[in-house]
């Protein structure tokens, strides 16, 4: 048996060394070594695409990957693809390192200076648990073997400009399309999304702040399974419990759901703390909300640039959506774009708050009309970025299934479908 290696290291003298012991190893097939974090979970996440057999048996982690760290790297390689042998790499290969990599999800650790009786071993060893989890895949075991579900997080660049009404709304324009969507209120100190869609529930994302293997059943627990169709885990009730979700737990929380929703919708509030960093830095989609006023615009190009400082993200990878927005306004969104150099989306959002006040003050957002003018630009938004399923195929299976929750997608669907017509027409 051929076994594939796949490489993952920053430093490009490390990766030379490993990629030379690999091609000594028999029956090896070592891949290019990829230079980071995201690079390793873009390619994992590509194969995986294909199919479950297109991944490689073997990845090698090395110590000084980046920028996500070595043990959160593995957490999230062993959460998204449970197919895959992970191994760790590191100069310190000690009973705390090894045990710190075991509970991270890591089949082996070879120490540094690399010696290739050790590399064949743990290789093989890493390679045969692989080959054994896959063929246990391929009995139909209800295991998560997908290259992960989309996160999408949605930032506000100040106080008040709608960043949760948007992410709700992204949310439930998701599950109405069929996608199994769960929301995150990970603004931590005061988040609104369970006052929003009128929920109280014991739990909350703190809850899972000191777990390091989150089961199943365990994330079952500590989510809320709404009536809207979405999975709902919401921020503490006591403001100061926020502080319990720090970097490390907001990247295992966001993995967890990752591995067990199509979407997971995340809104991170104002305010930049090293949990909603991490979520934005693990996006597959960055919205940055603003509203066309000169305040808010500087405070769009300030969030970004802190986020680029930290290496968090790339201002033209995140997406800006300007709300309240009118034709008469003096900042349009093509000038924002300019001075954030961010990518603003397509569609605006109108200021049209009248619309909105009395759902928002009942706190039933859900209940917001399908004629809404805001609602239709949010939900078109929401299809804009991808974070809906393709109305040629959600609807016609919907349609088959007969079943209240299907017509009720199709009829939810309303406002994206009535304004993609128009612009056919």
């Amino acid at each position: 048996m051929t076994t594939r290696i796949l490489p993952a290291a920053g430093d490009p003298d490390a990766a030379r060394h490993i990629s030379t012991l690999l091609s000594q190893l028999p029956a090896a097939e070592p891949g290019a070594p990829v230079p980071d974090s995201t690079t390793l979970l873009d390619t994992l996440g590509r194969l995986a695409a294909e199919s479950i057999d297109e991944l490689p048996e073997v990845v090698l982690v090395h110590e000084r990957i980046g920028p996500v760290p070595a043990l959160d790297l593995i957490r999230e390689v062993a959460l998204r693809f449970p197919a895959v042998g992970v191994v760790l790499v590191s100069s310190d290969a000690g009973p705390a390192v090894f045990s710190a990599a075991m509970d991270s999800g890591a089949r082996g650790v070879i120490g540094l200076p690399l010696a290739y009786e050790e590399l064949a071993a743990r290789v093989q060893a890493a390679a045969q648990w692989s080959v054994g989890v896959r063929r246990h895949l391929g009995r139909g075991a209800d295991v998560f073997t997908g290259p992960g579900g989309k996160v999408v997080t949605v930032t506000g660049a100040k106080g008040g400009v709608g960043t949760t009404f948007t992410a709700v709304q992204f949310a439930l324009a998701a599950a109405a399309s069929g996608r199994r969507t769960a929301l995150v209120d990970m603004d931590l100190q005061a988040g609104d999304v369970g006052s929003y869609l009128d929920v109280q529930f014991r739990r909350s994302i703190a809850d899972l702040a000191g777990i390091h293997d989150i089961s199943p059943r365990v994330l079952q627990d500590a989510v809320y399974e709404d009536r809207t169709g979405l999975a709902l885990l919401l921020a503490p009730a006591e403001g100061e419990r926020g502080e319990e979700v720090d970097e490390r737990a907001a990247r295992h929380i966001v993995g967890a759901l990752r591995s067990r929703y199509e979407l997971v919708v995340i809104d991170c509030g104002t305010q930049v703390t090293g949990a909603n960093a991490a979520a934005v830095e693990m996006a597959d989609v960055a919205v940055l909300v603003t509203t066309p006023d000169v305040v808010c615009v500087r405070a769009a190009k300030r969030l970004v640039r802190m986020w680029e400082r930290l290496q968090v993200r790339k201002a033209e990878d995140t997406a800006m959506v300007v709300n309240r927005w009118s034709k008469h306004t003096e900042i349009q969104p093509s000038l924002i774009e300019k001075i954030t150099k961010t990518r603003a989306t397509r569609t605006p959002v109108p200021a049209a708050f009248k619309e909105l006040q009395a759902v928002v003050d009942a706190g039933r957002v859900q209940d917001l009309d399908n004629r809404s003018s805001v609602k239709q630009a949010l939900w078109t938004l929401a299809g804009e970025l991808g974070l809906l399923t393709p109305p040629s195929a959600a609807e016609p299976e919907a349609a088959a299934a007969g079943t209240p929750g299907a017509a009720l997608a199709i009829r939810a669907a309303g406002p994206v479908a009535r304004l993609r017509r128009g612009r056919e027409g």
